[in-house]
């Protein structure tokens, strides 16, 4: 399985490449009156206009205050495309799947997994389910 790594904060996730339009540079958001707090804004990709998530928000996790977001993940959902906001993308690689630690937590439903590297752990992100919370 392939996943896209990325930064929010001090912690490194992961989103399976099946579920990833593109990653982007960040660019201008349009702010949207009265929109959900986890609903940064939209924008607009080659002239689609895509809503753009706080995924900050949705996993509960504190924004590094220091550290710029800089890049926008597009993710498929179902017929509809959305963009989340990360600091930093590190890299896409090949997962072999029998190294994916199930995680027991029903509170966390939507971790799919944590991947065990020998320098760092990575927790993988169901983000169907996430998003559909």
């Amino acid at each position: 399985m392939q996943v896209v790594i990325f930064n929010l904060g001090d912690e490194q996730f992961a989103v399976e490449t099946a579920s990833v339009q593109g990653i982007n540079d960040i660019m201008e958001i349009t702010k949207v009156p009265k929109a959900p707090q986890y609903i940064k804004g939209l924008i607009n990709l080659r002239g689609n206009v895509i809503s753009l998530l706080d995924i900050n928000l949705l996993l509960n996790i504190k924004k590094n205050t220091e550290v710029e977001q800089s890049n926008i993940i597009i993710l498929k959902m179902e017929d509809e495309q959305v963009g989340i906001t990360v600091d930093q993308v590190d890299e896409v690689l090949e997962v072999e799947e029998n190294i994916i630690e199930k995680v027991d937590e029903q509170r966390k439903t939507y971790i799919k997994g944590v991947i065990n590297f020998q320098d760092r752990v990575v927790t993988l992100i169901d983000i169907d389910k996430l998003f559909a919370n």
